[in-house]
């Protein structure tokens, strides 16, 4: 009867890392699959938060990464974090919020030499109290 708790725990134990370990192989073969496919003109983003965009994955375990126009850096494949949208997006949606936000300011009636809101004399008058 005292060897009944002591199996039912150690199931129960064998049973946790397993389900742990599938967890951690599935997200390792995911960062595989995306390291291996990596090409041309992809926009990534490095372990280290670097953004760039691969220029050449000829050998099988560095890729170069154009970093700025005309500046290529070579990492290892296992420094790529992920694959990020490419720029031209990113900045269109960017004009499209700034857009946004010049629309609603121009219709808040915005003092243009302070960025503050126009205050009316009528509700100037209104808010004081004698």
């Amino acid at each position: 009867m005292e060897l009944l708790p002591l199996l039912l725990m150690f199931g129960l134990l064998g049973v946790m890392m397993y389900f742990m370990t599938r967890r951690q192989r599935r997200a390792q073969e995911q960062q595989q699959a995306l390291q291996n496919s990596l090409t041309v003109g992809d926009r990534v983003m490095t372990t280290s938060g670097l953004y760039g965009t691969v220029v050449d994955t000829d050998n099988e375990t560095t890729i170069s990464i154009e970093i700025a126009p005309g500046v290529e850096t070579e990492w290892l494949r296992a420094a790529v974090r992920e694959k990020v949208g490419d720029v031209e997006e990113a900045d269109e949606i960017a004009d499209d919020d700034d857009d946004e936000i010049v629309e609603s300011s121009e219709s808040a009636d915005v003092d243009p030499a302070t960025n503050e809101p126009a205050v009316k004399d009528a509700e100037l008058e209104s808010g004081k109290q004698k």
